[in-house]
């Protein structure tokens, strides 16, 4: 979506795949606004009859971005996401030259009620309304965006009172990025355009609102966002918002995303000041907007917006009394791809799908601080265990509201003989905790629910751990089935394979198994179970053709090939003897596989 301003260009988001293909359909077509000596004539040709004025938004307002150019419909997301108000992005040409703005820059969805028009109402039926958004930074790039692409100030004013009139809406918003920056052309011609809808507007009785999205650096606008404000001025075209998108800044640095987003919007306020002398300081921040792209950025993991960094920016804005609150994109609010920067689909991190929205939504209508909350889990929540074994597991707690507390932590429900502690046993929201479990020789067989228990200020939750003990007795279950003794026994490894601290599945080691030309690495333990007696053999690997099994007095096995931990489960019958032999191995010839947290139950 956005990139900041530099000397040398950088990608923020990719051209949509369709709209070489569409700009070609709608050149063919010729398509284009009327005439621009005959600006109300223009106007009259493409629009409805005018609606009466639209209702204003919020003086505080949280809308996120929503991507227009997918299959998904705006009412239906914003009612399963719980965010009432959105910024529909983006109007563009079809064409370099052209005057006519279309949805993403398709032919096939037209400035038209028939396009999002039922959408809209609906979303306006629910209590909220939208914001469209002109430009974007593909059309910023590629010279679609309006008033780069159109050279007659008329057309692009009529365009403007279209898509107002069209769609009943009472703010646009302008995101000029990339090239667009330093058109001094289009900016003048923008402006100008500005100025002619808002005198119609006045005319009619009309409220109506624009504002500027513009890429900041961590200290406030770079010169070229700065210049647009300034041709605005001095065009006398009136900016309402000027919304900052605090990320994507490219400079090479690690951020704290949540403490750049007050020195970016500090900055702006001082530079507003210069431009709106006769404002206070509290219409500047009235008058500011704060666009966030939650999860990993365009430009990598150093720039990173956590769920840790959500409730501060709220909080933040709704004490400095900001006027809007955004982010890129709704689509991205889940967490379906960890580790994946700039995707428009999903956030990298991993979280909540919905968080930003519900850490953002109360903001419009002004908010109020929002009140502490975490989040606690337990991973792996369960494990099997033989009488004389140990097993780990890691207690994960989260921040979902407000601000980071101290949450003391508790286990409950461990059966007699059985151990379980907790480091360390009090963590800041966010942190983690080790929990480990301690099976001694006397304790009874069975499965028993292991309560975790996080006490903060604000309250407490709980996790459930699920432990269970396997039969006793000589061999009766498997030894170090999670290698965190950190060594192989009783496990006879071929020679290469060892136990190593990373990757892990749980706890603080794991089984490196290493295949070469001649050997599979094989690691394996010979077991004593119920005879002729149904048995499942659960174990988790990642690597290439990883395989496990059990052999000897049963025969069977299970493989996978993922960069990521599987789990894999064989379920076996033991023959008479009972005896099973448990392995794990990898192929000839291939990389290393890892193996952890094996039960028998």
């Amino acid at each position: 979506m956005r990139r900041v301003t530099s000397h040398t260009p950088r990608r923020i988001r990719p051209v949509h795949p369709l709209l070489t293909a569409f700009a070609s359909l709608a050149a063919a077509a010729g398509l284009a606004l009327g005439g621009g000596t005959a600006h109300a004539a223009a106007h009259a040709e493409h629009s409805p009859p005018l609606r009466a004025a639209a209702t204003p938004l919020p003086a505080h307002v949280f809308a996120p971005y929503f991507e227009s150019w997918t299959s998904d419909s705006p009412a239906a997301l914003a009612a399963r996401s719980g965010a009432k108000h959105l910024t529909m992005a983006f109007l563009q040409t079809e064409a370099k030259g052209s005057c006519t703005p279309y949805w993403n820059g398709d032919t096939g969805k037209p400035v038209s009620s028939s396009v999002f028009g039922s959408d809209i109402t609906t979303i306006r039926a629910g209590g909220g309304d939208v914001i469209p958004s002109f430009g974007g930074y593909a059309a910023d790039n590629g010279g679609t965006e309006l008033a780069d692409s159109c050279a007659d100030v008329g057309k692009i004013a009529a365009a403007y009172e279209n898509v107002v009139t069209t769609y009943g809406v009472s703010r646009l918003d302008l995101d000029i990025e990339d090239n667009s920056l330093t058109n001094s052309a289009g900016v003048d011609r923008r402006n100008k355009a500005i100025k002619q809808v808002q005198d119609w507007a006045a005319s009619t009785g009309r409220t109506l609102q624009f504002s500027y999205t513009l890429p900041t650096t961590t200290h406030g606008l770079a010169d070229s966002g700065l210049a647009v404000l300034r041709n605005a001025v001095s065009n006398g075209a009136r900016v309402d918002v000027v919304n900052i998108m605090t990320f994507d800044y490219y400079d090479g640095a690690t951020h704290d995303m949540a403490a750049d987003t007050r020195t970016a919007a500090e900055g702006l306020h001082g530079q507003l000041a210069g431009l709106y002398p006769a404002k206070s300081s509290a219409e500047l921040w009235a008058m500011t907007g704060v666009t966030e792209m939650p999860g990993i950025d365009d430009y990598g993991p150093a720039e990173t917006f956590t769920t840790q960094d959500a409730p501060k920016v709220y909080d933040w804005a709704v004490a400095q009394g900001i006027g809007t609150l955004s982010f890129w994109a709704l689509q991205r609010d889940n967490g379906g791809c960890p580790g994946t920067k700039g995707s428009d689909s999903c956030s990298g991190i991993a979280q909540d799908t919905w968080y930003f929205t519900h850490t953002f939504a109360p903001f419009t209508g002004g908010g109020s601080p929002t009140t502490p909350d975490f989040s606690l889990s337990v991973s792996p929540a369960a494990a099997s265990v033989p009488p004389g074994g140990t097993a780990t597991a890691t207690v994960n707690t989260a921040v979902v509201a407000g601000s980071a507390q101290t949450v003391a932590l508790t286990a409950s429900g461990a059966p007699a003989g059985v151990t379980v502690s907790l480091s360390p046993s009090s963590v800041t929201a966010g942190a983690s905790a080790q929990l480990t479990v301690t099976v001694g020789a006397s304790a009874a067989p069975g499965s028993y629910p292991v309560t975790v228990r996080g006490t903060a200020p604000s309250g407490a939750h709980t996790a459930t751990y699920t432990l269970t003990v396997t039969g006793g007795g000589s061999g009766g279950g498997l030894g170090n089935g999670d290698f965190e003794t950190g060594g192989t026994s009783p496990w006879t490894c071929q020679a290469g394979s060892t136990v190593v601290s990373s990757p892990v599945h749980g706890g603080g080691h794991a089984l490196q198994v290493t295949p070469s030309a001649d050997r599979t690495g094989q690691c394996e333990q010979t077991v004593t179970l119920a005879p002729n007696t149904a048995h499942t053999l659960t174990g988790w690997v990642r690597g290439p053709y990883a395989y496990v099994g059990v052999s000897g007095g049963a025969n069977a096995s299970q493989w996978a090939s993922s960069d990521t931990w599987t789990q894999l489960t064989v379920p076996f019958t033991t023959d008479a003897s009972g005896k099973a032999t448990v392995y794990v191995h990898g192929w000839y010839g291939q990389g290393a596989v890892y193996a952890d947290d094996f039960s028998l139950t």
